[in-house]
């Protein structure tokens, strides 16, 4: 009997489709505020004035400083969450900083420089904090056999949503009297933002409402106490104690540990690519329209590439489909270096696309299926920081590089021992092993969670 193609992509249950909604949700933040458009609006319009590569140094030190805070707090408030069973209230949380940020970008005005990076601060930290517990509700929802093909399916419509929102913010950015907008010559400085400005809200509203059947159909999972703690202790506390019973039980979770750490190691690289593109293309003199279309290119291979990913992932192993991703980021990286004119940037691009939601989205799930669930918010508080901090190493190897160098190009070709380095870490990992770990760890807990047929 032929499977039905939702269940081939992961997306044949309600509960599922409202998760994977919030990857299409969220990614408009990462296409248009992140990638494409607010960081050509900061150089350009918050900087004004400032020195030629201040306003590059400080967006770069703002957007470290921005992981380095939430990744920080994600252990902690991921203990609290499975404390007290609110995951969603704290994903809830975040999105409201997250949306409530990139809102109020519509207020900044030339020279507006620390304005533009502190909206931007809180609205990386709002993003990545919501993050950490979208996340943590995977494993609650899929099984070991669908994971891959959820993870994937999510990869796949946030490439599909933030490509469709970013398309018509670009549509009326460029076209702006079509829309009805100011457009022409004599325009005050006001005027001449308004579109660009107007695709800030928009961001936030998209966020917020498609976000809304996470909230309506995937269920809170169930609040697990250990045995020693009661209902109304104080969370913190709990909280705390729970993390370092956690650090110590890691030694126990050999494989999940593993994956952690070389999943730090390889997506430091893969962050550094993806918030530095526009940036580093800038910076060697491509146009902003170029930079763009690379955007919309490798969310339009992404869309299809995330979904094959997770399909080939179910014949060949999840595993084995990260390393393939790794072997073209490192071949990306080569490339990136002797990058010079504007078709080798579409090229890079969508050599990207084909890679990069696959490579995160199976890592997601990878380290999904080697945690406990009745722990999912600890661990993906660790795979919080992890993920949330995967860019700044990289960030600051680009931004050292260029520093000694005078000249960005070797910061990208530093990224390759990024991902060699990650590889081989990541070929240590005993799957089967550490599956098995997790569901034991289930059992002595007295934690049973049945399995779909």
């Amino acid at each position: 009997m032929k499977t039905p193609f939702l269940e081939r992509i992961g997306l044949h249950r309600r509960e599922l489709r409202a998760w994977a909604m919030y990857d299409w949700a969220n990614s408009a933040v990462m296409t248009t505020i992140i990638a494409a458009v607010f960081p050509s609006f900061y150089l350009a319009v918050a900087g004004a004035g400032l020195p030629e590569g201040v306003a590059y140094s400080r967006f770069q030190i703002g957007t470290a400083v921005a992981i380095a805070l939430i990744a920080s707090v994600s252990p902690i408030l991921g203990a609290m969450s499975d404390y007290r069973g609110n995951k969603k209230r704290i994903l809830g949380s975040f999105l409201g900083l997250g949306a409530a940020a990139v809102a109020a970008m519509f207020f900044i005005s030339h020279g507006d420089w620390l304005l533009g990076i502190l909206l931007f601060m809180m609205a990386n930290i709002g993003l990545m904090g919501s993050f950490v517990f979208y996340e943590s509700l995977l494993p609650h929802i899929a099984d070991n056999d669908e994971v891959d093909r959820v993870s994937t399916a999510g990869y796949s419509l946030g490439y599909l949503g933030g490509g469709i929102l970013l398309a018509l913010n670009l549509a009326w950015i460029m076209a702006p009297g079509m829309f009805g907008l100011p457009s022409g010559e004599g325009l005050t400085p006001s005027q001449a933002t308004l579109p660009v400005r107007l695709a800030f809200l928009s961001v936030a509203v998209w966020w917020v409402v498609f976000a809304i059947p996470l909230f309506r159909y995937v269920p809170e999972p169930p609040r697990r106490l250990e045995a020693d703690e009661r209902p109304g202790e104080s969370p913190v506390r709990v909280a705390f104690t729970r993390l370092g019973e956690t650090l110590r039980e890691l030694r126990g979770y050999r494989q999940a540990f593993l994956m952690l750490l070389a999943f730090f190691i390889y997506s430091d690289a893969i962050g550094a690519i993806i918030r530095m593109a526009t940036v580093y293309g800038a910076e060697i003199g491509l146009e902003r329209d170029i930079m763009i279309t690379a955007i919309l290119l490798t969310q339009l291979i992404g869309f299809p590439f995330a979904i094959l990913f997770g399909v080939a992932a179910t014949r060949f192993g999840a595993k084995p489909m990260v390393f393939v991703g790794i072997a073209v980021y490192m071949v990306i990286s080569v490339l990136g270096y002797f990058m010079t004119t504007a078709v080798h940037f579409l090229l890079l691009a969508s050599l990207v696309g084909t890679v990069q939601g696959g490579t995160q989205a199976l890592s997601r799930s990878l380290f999904a299926t080697l945690v406990p669930r009745h722990k999912s918010g600890e661990f993906f508080g660790f795979f919080g920081i992890i993920e949330r901090f995967s860019g700044i190493m990289g960030i600051l190897v680009m931004w050292a590089a260029g520093q000694l160098t005078g000249s960005p190009r070797p910061g990208i070709l530093a990224l390759i021992l990024f991902f060699i380095a990650g590889g081989l870490l990541l070929r240590r990992v005993d799957i089967p092993a550490g599956q098995r770990a997790a569901r034991e760890a289930e059992s002595a807990a007295g934690v049973r969670i049945a399995a779909r047929e």
